[in-house]
C-alpha cells in the first residue's frame, strides 16, 4: 500500500505547520537566554545553569524539528511515507498530551506569563490536531500499487531488524530498569515524576520526565518487535526511536565530560558508574540503530496487471490472442 497524492500533500503540510511550532519556541528560548551557550546548558541537564527566563523547550524540541522536517519530505517522496505520517502523528500525541493539563496549573503561573501560557495550550491543542490528522491521513490516504513504475514500501531487511531488535530492545529494557529504581529511590516525586507536578521540574511545552521515559521505552519496544516482523512501518518507527536514544546518550556524555567523572570513575558508587556507563551505551545502541534503520531492505514486488494468470497483458502463457473476425454479412 502507498499514499495518494493528495494524502502525501497533506501529510507534508501538517509536518510543516508542526516544524514551524516547534521552530517558534526554540527561537523564543534563544531570544530569552543569555547566548545560546546558557540555553544549551538547560538542554544538557547542568545542575549548575543558569537561565534569565525559564526554558519552554528541551533538548528533544531540535530532534523533533529535525523529525518533522524529514518527515515532510519523506511524505512527498518516500514509499514509506504512511509509515512516516503514522509515527510522527503517535509521537506527536504523546508528547503533547500532557501540555493539556500541566500547562494551566497554577505552578505555571510564577514561571510564565499569561500571555505565553495562551499559546503553549493553543499549540498543544493544534499540535494534537495535527497529529491525530496524520494518523488518519495515513489511513485513509493508502491504495494499492498499481504498477512496477510505483515502489511498494522498503522494508528492513533481515540483518537490520535483527540489529533493531538488539539495540532498541536493549535501550527500552535499560530505560525501564531506571524508572524502576526511580521508584525505588524516590518514591515520593510520584505521580508528578510521570503527571507533572510542583516537586519536578519541566519545560513548559513538553512532558514530565517520567512520561517521556515510559513513552520512549514504548516506542524501543514497537520499533524492535516490528523490525524484526519486517512491518512496512518498522524503518519510520525505528529512526525516531534510535535518534531519542542517541540524544540521551549524547546528553548522559556531555555531563559526564563537563563535571569530569571518568577521571574519577573509580572513586564514583556504583549507581552512579551505572548512569556514565548507560549513557555511552545509549550513543551505541542509537548510532548503530540509526544507521540499521535508514537502510532499506527489498521492497515487495509490485502486483502484476491483469487479473491472474494468463489473463495479463499479451503476449500471456497463452499465446497471442486470436485475430478479430468481422460477423457475418460485413
Amino acid at each position: 500500500m502507498i499514499l495518494t497524492r493528495g494524502a502525501r500533500v497533506t501529510g507534508a503540510v501538517l509536518c510543516a505547520v508542526l516544524a514551524l511550532m516547534a521552530a517558534g519556541w526554540i527561537v523564543r528560548d534563544v531570544n530569552a537566554a543569555d547566548g545560546i551557550g546558557q540555553l544549551g546548558e538547560r538542554w544538557a541537564g547542568f545542575y549548575d545553569a543558569r537561565f534569565t527566563m525559564p526554558p519552554t523547550t528541551s533538548a528533544y524540541d531540535p530532534v523533533l524539528l529535525v523529525v518533522y522536517a524529514a518527515a515532510a519530505v519523506a511524505a512527498l517522496r518516500s514509499s514509506v511515507a504512511a509509515g512516516a505520517l503514522v509515527a510522527v502523528g503517535v509521537v506527536t500525541i504523546g508528547v503533547r498530551l500532557p501540555g493539556l493539563w500541566n500547562i494551566g496549573e497554577a505552578r505555571m503561573d510564577a514561571r510564565f506569563s499569561d500571555d505565553l501560557r495562551t499559546r503553549a495550550l493553543i499549540g498543544a491543542f493544534v499540535a494534537l490536531a495535527a497529529g491525530i490528522a496524520l494518523v488518519i491521513t495515513a489511513g485513509a490516504g493508502r491504495r494499492p500499487v498499481r504498477d512496477h513504475a510505483e515502489r511498494p514500501p522498503a522494508r528492513p531487511g533481515t540483518g537490520a531488524g535483527v540489529i533493531v531488535l538488539l539495540g532498541l530492545g536493549a535501550a527500552a529494557v535499560v530505560t525501564i530498569g531506571w524508572e524502576v529504581r526511580q521508584a525505588v529511590r524516590g518514591p515520593d516525586v510520584y505521580p508528578d515524576w510521570y503527571l507533572g507536578g510542583d516537586r519536578i521540574f519541566q519545560p513548559l511545552t513538553d512532558p514530565p520526565p517520567g512520561w517521556f521515559s515510559v513513552l520512549l521505552a514504548l516506542l524501543c519496544l514497537f520499533a524492535a518487535v516490528s523490525a524484526v516482523a519486517r512491518g512496512a512501518h518498522a524503518r519510520p518507527f525505528g529512526l525516531i526511536a534510535a535518534g531519542l536514544v542517541l540524544l540521551e546518550g549524547v546528553l548522559s556524555v556531555i555531563r559526564t565530560v563537563h563535571y569530569d567523572l571518568l577521571r574519577h570513575f573509580p572513586d564514583l558508587p556504583v549507581e552512579n558508574e551505572l548512569l556514565v556507563l548507560t549513557g555511552f551505551f545509549q550513543v551505541f545502541a542509537g548510532a548503530v540503530t540509526l544507521l540499521a534503520a535508514a537502510l532499506p531492505g527489498r521492497a515487495a514486488p509490485a502486483p502484476a496487471q491483469g487479473f491472474g494468470p494468463g489473463y495479463g497483458p499479451w503476449p500471456g502463457p497463452f499465446g497471442p490472442p486470436p485475430p478479430s473476425q468481422p460477423p457475418p454479412g460485413w
